[in-house]
């Protein structure tokens, strides 16, 4: 959703700044993890809600159900983010934090899955491949979908690449049906 967003983009940017300026980027990492998992929850995220509730109470609530989890930085940019009614955007601002982090260290997560269980030298000499292709140390999970008949469908941020065979047959009926 565009408009979550552009209100988390700011707050993900000050939190990455700061992060990577206190070389601490994987342990915000963690803490905007836990954080944005605890606030996701729609029990913790109605009484989040709760308009009886001051903001510092709400920051309060959630501080004390990560526990140990969040350090003292933490726990104040969730004040923050209570104090200005944000608490519902931890989500995005974890999800936009992880970019930031993954474009900062030239990484990226790539999900590449199959019609049959890839062997590990096959997996391997794709991660090398994708990782020349996008210039980026590459991070390879996969997973088997028998659906797909053969071939593979590799997500790498934005980029799809769609090789399966269901793929290239639907490409084929929609080509036809033009």
């Amino acid at each position: 959703m565009a408009e979550l967003s552009t209100l988390a983009r700011p707050y993900a940017r000050a939190a990455f700044e700061y992060a990577r300026d206190k070389q601490q980027l994987s342990r915000w990492a963690e803490q905007l993890a836990t954080a944005a998992a605890v606030a996701a929850d729609k029990g913790l995220e109605i009484a989040l809600n709760d308009p009886s509730l001051t903001a510092d109470q709400q920051a309060r609530m959630l501080c004390d159900v990560c526990g140990e989890a969040l350090e003292a930085e933490a726990r104040n940019f969730i004040a923050v983010l209570a104090g200005n009614k944000r608490l519902a955007l931890l989500p995005e601002i974890y999800t936009l934090f992880a970019q930031y982090k993954a474009n900062h260290e030239k990484t990226v997560d790539v999900e590449v899955v199959s019609a049959f269980d890839l062997a590990d030298a096959t997996r391997d000499k794709l991660a090398s491949v994708l990782g020349k292709k996008l210039e980026r140390q590459v991070e390879v999970r996969t997973s088997t979908d028998r659906n797909l008949l053969g071939g593979v469908l590799i997500r790498a941020g934005d980029l799809v690449i769609d090789g399966s065979i269901r793929g290239r047959l639907n490409k084929l009926a929609a080509a036809m049906n033009s």
